[in-house]
């Protein structure tokens, strides 16, 4: 059993509706270290890696996309954590934040492994680059600069491009898709699950193609793990929620068919934003969902 390290990366700097900052605090006040200890994981809280606020950066009119270089510095310091925990062997649980943290972790993530899949369990496609972008904001393009789509100062962090493989990365709990990043979806052969889909054929047949997808010829699966995945009704504290999402059991269900399968080296849990949320229900939520994805079952 590969013990496990946590890394809070308190970015709010990835989108324009403030504080998903506070996240990794939420979510640790939430009981996430006990609740791995209670699993019987050893657990260690690295703490937070530095992280600029808006209010201290001067935003650069001129510029599509929000905070760019700071979002940047941000990332590659996460990649070098990310890195020296999996070259120690230990399992990084890295906290955020908006999800433009991802493209740090799978960036630290694809210094020690070349060949991983990736599960991105999210309401959006976050493949929009600066030229598809409706918004600017980064939070939306970490799957596209992981892939090596966008601009060059997203897509060479860590110095590897692109980070994973197209034909290893599987959407899941999709409904929220900008018409251009459609295109460079298709584009780049990405399979995606609708929640269309799992309402269709159930949650059970979706995770099993979607770990095989991940899982074939690889060395294992990232799972990135957006709060907005689940249903608002589920998990309210997010910054950018759609109705009609996974269920609080669909949602274990897929955790626990992860788990089970021994394929996941490593997880980020994104975009718990304790300002919109009600008594701290969704970082509660998302460390239920990191208890199934970790071992835990009822008997």
């Amino acid at each position: 059993m590969k013990e496990i390290r946590i890394l809070g990366v308190p970015s709010d700097l990835g989108q324009n509706r403030r504080g998903v900052d506070m996240g990794p605090s939420a979510i640790r006040y939430a009981g996430l270290e006990k609740a791995l200890k209670n699993l019987g994981y050893q657990v260690q809280d690295l703490g937070n890696i530095n992280v600029p606020t808006p209010e201290m950066e001067e935003l650069p009119h001129s510029s599509s996309m929000r905070y760019l270089h700071e979002v940047v510095s941000v990332s590659e310091n996460l990649a070098t954590l990310v890195d020296q925990v999996m070259t120690e062997g230990h399992l990084p649980i890295i906290l955020g934040g908006d999800h433009s943290i991802a493209i740090g972790s799978l960036a630290g993530i694809a210094r020690t492994s070349t060949n991983f899949g990736v599960i991105w369990f999210d309401a959006h496609g976050d493949m929009n680059t600066d030229e598809t972008t409706p918004s600017g904001n980064i939070h939306g393009m970490p799957l596209a600069a992981s892939l090596g789509f966008g601009h060059h100062d997203l897509t060479s962090i860590g110095g590897i491009t692109p980070k994973v493989k197209s034909q290893n990365v599987v959407l899941v709990g999709i409904r929220s898709i900008d018409p251009e990043e459609a295109k460079l979806i298709a584009k780049a052969g990405i399979r995606v699950f609708t929640m269309s889909e799992i309402d269709q054929r159930g949650m059970a047949t979706v995770m099993k193609e979607a770990i095989e997808i991940a899982s074939k010829d690889t060395d294992g699966i990232h799972l990135s793990l957006d709060l907005d995945a689940l249903d608002p009704m589920f998990a309210p504290g997010v910054g950018t929620p759609v109705n009609g999402g996974v269920t609080y059991r669909e949602g274990h269900l897929a955790m626990e068919m992860l788990a089970a399968s021994k394929k996941l080296v490593s997880v980020d849990v994104v975009e718990v934003n304790p300002i919109l949320d009600e008594q701290n229900r969704t970082a509660l939520m998302a460390v239920e969902l990191v208890e199934s994805l970790f071992g835990k079952t009822t008997l």
